[in-house]
């Protein structure tokens, strides 16, 4: 499928046009470059919970999410303890898996733990996939690369969960590291 248009007519990726919140996530977001490590932090964080979930679901809890996760802080997530576990599975407003809970915690140490001089940004620059071609449709997006692959298992390495290779994907095409948006995509010049 190539890109339709939207309510105002301009063409976007067909996934955009599911609902008013992914218009704005595609218009605004996806695909842009991101910059800080508690930005990238949470991109990361929300890509895991997003496992096995519509990615709707998490643009929805986001605001319950950045407050439940100290806005993604990871000096002040990778504090918590077992009653933030406990209060984390009481909200209502975030995904309450404790796999996940407990992942972003440990996340947050391990991002906290690499070395002097790495960062969340250089990991993820380290496995930007080489400039493609544009796709010209929905079937020509991977849903994972060898570089996500190398990624995730870099990921997993240093200490990080819930980043497997379609997440780690995710996470390089929700932050600019990648762009997926499809050739005809009015919005894709713009990442």
């Amino acid at each position: 499928m190539t890109a339709l248009p939207g309510p105002d007519g301009r063409l976007r990726c067909p996934w955009a046009l599911g609902s008013a919140d992914y218009l704005a996530y595609h218009d605004t977001e996806w695909g842009r470059p991101v910059s800080g490590e508690a930005a990238l932090f949470e991109r990361l964080c929300l890509e895991g919970f997003q496992a096995g979930l519509s990615w709707i679901t998490i643009l929805r809890k986001r605001e319950a999410f950045r407050e439940a996760f100290s806005a993604f802080d990871p000096h002040r997530v990778a504090a918590y303890g077992e009653d933030d576990v406990a209060a984390l599975m009481g909200n209502p407003g975030i995904v309450r898996n404790e796999a996940k809970i407990r992942a972003t915690i440990g996340n947050a140490r391990a991002l906290l733990a690499l070395p002097e001089g790495e960062s969340l940004h250089a990991l993820l620059e380290k496995h930007r996939p080489p400039g493609k071609s544009a796709p010209k449709e929905l079937a020509e997006v991977p849903a994972e690369t060898g570089e996500s692959r190398s990624l995730s298992k870099e990921l997993r390495r240093r200490g990080f969960r819930f980043v497997g290779p379609v997440t780690a994907y995710a996470m390089l095409q929700a932050t600019g590291y990648v762009n997926d948006h499809l050739a005809d995509c009015e919005f894709r010049s713009r990442g």
